[in-house]
């Protein structure tokens, strides 16, 4: 009896396989004549060679689904085996960036968006700038999921300066992680909505998706990786300097940011607002301006941005 041997590569076995294996249980149906077990992230199946060869490019095409659209149900299980699935023919320009939870599609919502999703593709190195709400740091995020389930990079790296944290985590109660774990939350609220939560879980177990403050990537080199730094406005001198310098093999850096959103002593120039001055003529960086037209949030949130931008432009 020949026997084959498939890998769950890059997919968490207990979403893949289903609520007390139930998705399991369905591809067995297909093949009664295949004996087929499943312990972890490995699958064994064991039976004619011919029916083995056409099983293993079928339970393919699913693994590369659910990589895709971080789900599979009967459906697509049906679809899939009867080779009615065109999952290998999808059209690689489409706008759609990530399938998230829940059948959600994320895309870019507007021209600068989209605008931001070009530059990306175009330029190493990205400066996105604007007010709340008007998805930089969301729109970068699905930018790096994609990058990572299509393999153009191996990991994912998240970072924003802790500013308030500064001397005051002490008091704070728990260790640094649990300390710093509220200034990261944005962070981990993007990525929720754009992977199964083991399959997220994993990957911050594994290291494949890092979110740490800005302190923590002094001395390193980030090779083959998507970094994006949040909340550039509340970086110094030194620590743009620093951050921008870390920069690696096959790495796509974006930094986003709001200036009207300072929260540094008055007397402390933002390293994003010196960047922008400094780097705007440089070849291989893409600076993007999003405004209050690109605000994605409640219909109110664009008001209150123009309410403030009124009293702040007369003071």
């Amino acid at each position: 009896m020949n026997e084959r041997i498939i890998e769950l590569t890059d997919i968490a076995p207990k979403d893949f396989w289903g609520a007390q294996d139930s998705h399991l249980e369905t591809i067995k149906k297909y093949y009664p004549k295949l004996k087929i077990v499943a312990r972890g992230t490995t699958l064994k199946a064991f039976g004619e060679k011919d029916l083995l060869d056409e099983f293993e490019r079928r339970f393919k095409r699913l693994m590369l689904h659910f990589s895709r659209y971080n789900t599979i149900d009967d459906n697509v299980i049906e679809r899939v085996i009867h080779g009615d699935s065109n999952v290998e023919q999808m059209n690689p320009s489409d706008k759609i960036l990530v399938h998230g939870i829940g059948g959600k599609l994320i895309k870019a919502m507007t021209p600068n968006q989209q605008l931001l999703v070009d530059y990306m593709a175009k330029n190493d190195m990205v400066f996105a700038v604007g007010p709340a709400g008007t998805g930089k740091t969301y729109t970068g995020v699905a930018l790096a999921v994609k990058a990572l389930k299509e393999k153009q990079v191996k990991r994912i790296i998240l970072t924003r300066p802790a500013v308030e944290a500064g001397e005051n985590l002490g008091f704070l109660p728990g260790d640094m992680k649990e300390k710093l774990d509220p200034y990261m939350q944005p962070l981990y609220d993007a990525l929720r909505d754009m992977l199964p939560p083991q399959t997220l879980e994993d990957y911050l177990l594994k290291g494949v998706i890092q979110i740490a403050p800005l302190a923590f990537m002094r001395g390193r080199t980030l090779d083959n990786a998507f970094v994006i730094l949040d909340e550039a406005q509340n970086t110094t001198h030194n620590q743009m300097k620093m951050f921008l310098t870390r920069m690696g093999k096959n790495a796509k850096f974006m930094i986003t940011g709001d200036p009207g959103q300072i929260d540094l002593p008055r007397s402390t120039m933002s390293g994003l607002k010196e960047a922008l001055l400094i780097l705007k003529d440089v070849d291989g960086i893409g600076i993007i301006y999003l405004d209050d037209k690109d605000v994605v949030r409640h219909r109110l949130v664009k008001k209150v941005i123009e309410a403030y931008k009124k009293i702040e432009h007369a003071s």
